[in-house]
């Protein structure tokens, strides 16, 4: 048995993930200067950091964030300064040969960390699963169930979407190759903005 609105779900996240957030960003440079395979690490980290945030919520920390938002505010500046370093490491990083053989000196766990960091310093995230995540649970039959089946679209589409972005950016690997800091200096622009809007528009 499907979760209550099941398919009004699949329209809300399917629309957060077409819309280019910090996650997005990071994997379309990641792929430029890095290759596709190991952005896929990023996006595991990414979905890890989103069960776990899921699970907290509706099994353990529901009620919590609600009535202590100064946490909320917590996670908002870590994420903020996160996105910062990162727009900062992007800017300085120079689109590498996706062919190349030479090994690159971000390692498998480096892109797991950076994915799970983003995913898990996001208020946006944060807000998500407290506020809109439960509306599709009906607590008083068979939530686990529940649960599990919209955790699992959630993090299936996510995933996809999360490399559907890398496999894109592959697309302009040719025009970035004659254009080699524009991808890292446009990246680094739009985390620096969303770092702004987070600090600005998020008040908790």
């Amino acid at each position: 048995m499907l979760p209550s609105n099941y398919f009004l779900f699949l329209q809300i996240i399917i629309f957060l993930f077409i819309t280019p957030g910090t996650p997005r960003i990071v994997i379309i440079s990641y792929s430029m200067n890095y290759g596709i395979q190991k952005c896929v690490w990023t996006a595991i980290g990414d979905i890890t950091a989103n069960i776990i945030q899921a699970t907290l919520v509706i099994f353990f920390i529901g009620s919590f964030f609600s009535e202590n938002t100064e946490l909320l505010n917590i996670i908002k500046w870590i994420g903020v300064i996160y996105i910062l370093y990162l727009a900062y490491d992007l800017y300085n990083t120079g689109p590498k040969d996706i062919n190349t053989k030479n090994i690159l000196s971000k390692n498998f766990f480096s892109f797991f960390k950076d994915g799970f960091l983003v995913a898990g310093t996001s208020p946006k995230a944060w807000m998500f699963f407290p506020l809109i995540f439960p509306q599709f649970i009906d607590f008083n039959s068979n939530y686990v169930v529940q649960f599990l089946i919209l955790i699992s679209t959630y993090i299936v589409l996510d995933f996809l979407s999360l490399i559907g972005y890398a496999l894109l950016a592959q697309k302009l690997i040719r025009w970035i190759k004659t254009n080699p800091k524009t991808i890292n200096t446009i990246s680094a622009s739009v985390l620096v903005i969303i770092a702004g809007i987070i600090v600005f528009n998020q008040h908790y």
